[in-house]
């Protein structure tokens, strides 16, 4: 009866043990950056199909979700597989996510808009979506600013983690542009899937802090 967890118990052991080296942490930046650099590639080969100015910005946007959605499950995947080595890296996946989401502003500036900065602002305040995304972009911002432990030092512990407690509203916000942007096409399978994902992050941390305002709370 004891040998399943007492597997467990070993193969979550080692897991931490590999997740505590010095190399890990290079390797999780590599891995972070293979997305970017294999949609880099494809574009210079010319593989990004007809229109390939869209398809990166769509994909540099979706890989912002996907890194912002594997940053909220550190905490959930720490305490129920028993991984405290987890949190060492969640960090680094949050500025990634930031990162994807401003490669995907940027070229949404350059390739769509040429740089005007007069038709950004005015397509900005024109399409629901890409001010919700402009939020989320603009949310972020000091998340990414403050993921380095001299921040944390600076503004203190509480109050660092009241400001990246934004990360859901980000979160929510990513899934709104997304949603608008994917409802104009009336195709709404992707967004289903990151919504009950997001769904199943959240309500995890409501159930186990005991309500909303629970896990909003600094402690």
């Amino acid at each position: 009866m004891s040998a399943a967890p007492s597997a467990f118990s070993a193969v979550s052991s080692t897991l931490n043990t590999w997740l505590l080296r010095p190399w890990a942490k290079p390797l999780l930046w590599l891995v972070c950056a293979l997305p970017m650099a294999a949609l880099i590639a494809a574009g210079f080969a010319g593989q990004l199909g007809a229109n390939p100015t869209d398809k990166f910005i769509k994909e540099t946007g979706e890989w912002a979700l996907r890194w912002l959605w594997l940053t909220l499950a550190i905490t959930p995947l720490r305490e129920l597989a028993s991984l405290p080595g987890l949190l060492r890296h969640r960090r680094a996946l949050g500025v990634t996510a930031f990162a994807y989401a401003l490669v995907h502003f940027l070229s949404y500036a350059w390739f769509d808009q040429g740089w005007v900065v007069d038709d950004i602002v005015a397509d900005v305040f024109k399409r629901n979506f890409i001010l919700v995304g402009m939020l989320a972009l603009l949310v972020m911002l000091p998340l990414a600013l403050t993921s380095f432990n001299a921040a944390i030092r600076a503004i203190g512990g509480r109050r660092w983690q009241a400001l990246h407690k934004l990360a859901y509203a980000v979160a929510l916000l990513g899934l709104l542009h997304f949603y608008w942007k994917k409802s104009a096409k009336n195709d709404l399978t992707e967004v289903a899937v990151y919504a009950a994902i997001l769904a199943v992050l959240l309500g995890w941390r409501v159930i186990r802090k005991g309500g909303v305002l629970a896990m909003l709370r600094v402690r």
